[in-house]
């Protein structure tokens, strides 16, 4: 367990969203460190600031950065869904439209002044790339572990087998550790990936917007995607640097811990050597 962990403090920030108040629940990680860059954190689609467990801080303590880590609205202690909502094929486009520049004008955070950097797995690295598309200005890096792109019949398939699980194999009682509402997270992302609308979901055409060094990670053995997710992305960016890790599957900073942290080091350290915005804040 990394030092730093032990710290950590829950904090909340209330931010406007859709004409209602949201409640986010997020942690700093190294916040002492302030002439350094601010990385933010985006979690995948069953997770929260619990989940994350103690990457954040081993990543920030070996870039010797900021951390910023937050639950989605629905998921971890943020506020859940209201019932009934259902999230459309449209709900990672609003995490990264809306909610996210909504929580850093609430937390003070200047995406320039910090040069922000965003660090997303799963739906959270599609939302990333979402996020550094429309406010390409702002962001001075991406990494992305095992995103989303396009829908695939493999992901399909394994956010039905995740339903059955959930129903029948205590999944929900996994989950009742890290969500306030393990419902309101669960159903919130389940209901809209198995949505028949959801089949034509891509965030394709917005990736040539994309400006930052962007490092994207995927295992060879990941089950809800092929390798196609990320060799996508490098189609369409040609700045993406490729990472494809072998005895890996959909979480790799869980399953590779150690080569992701060296991994997003070097990239870090290569684009700070060539004096891109990811060095010491002036």
């Amino acid at each position: 367990m990394n030092p730093d962990t032990c710290s950590l403090l829950v904090e909340f920030a209330d931010i406007r969203w859709r004409n209602q108040t949201v409640s986010i629940e997020y942690q700093w990680v190294g916040r002492e460190r302030v002439r350094r860059p601010l990385w933010v954190f985006l979690h995948e689609g069953l997770g929260s600031v619990a989940l994350w467990q103690d990457f954040p801080s081993r990543l920030c303590a070996t870039l010797d950065c900021q951390g910023l880590i937050y639950s989605r609205p629905g998921y971890g202690q943020s506020s859940p869904r209201a019932p009934n909502e259902h999230w459309g094929t449209d709900f990672m486009h609003q995490q990264a439209y809306e909610v996210l520049p909504a929580l850093l004008e609430t937390l003070g955070v200047d995406p320039q002044q910090e040069h922000l950097s965003l660090l997303g797995h799963s739906d959270g690295g599609s939302i990333a790339l979402l996020y550094a598309a429309r406010f390409a200005q702002q962001v001075a890096a991406t990494v992305v572990l095992a995103p989303h792109i396009m829908v695939e019949e493999v992901c399909l398939k394994g956010i039905a087998r995740a339903r059955k699980a959930y129903l029948e194999s205590g999944l929900r009682q996994r989950l009742v550790r890290f969500h306030r509402d393990p419902d309101s997270a669960f159903w919130g992302w389940n209901d809209a990936w198995l949505d028949p609308a959801f089949a034509s979901w891509t965030i394709e055409s917005e990736l040539p917007a994309i400006m930052c060094p962007l490092l994207a990670i995927q295992g060879l053995n990941d089950e809800y995607g092929t390798l196609e997710q990320i060799r996508g992305i490098a189609r369409r960016v040609p700045q993406t640097e490729l990472i494809e890790l072998p005895d890996c599957r959909h979480s790799p900073h869980r399953d590779q811990t150690q080569r992701v942290i060296e991994a997003v080091h070097h990239f870090f350290q290569h684009h700070s050597d060539q004096s891109t915005p990811l060095g010491d804040i002036e």
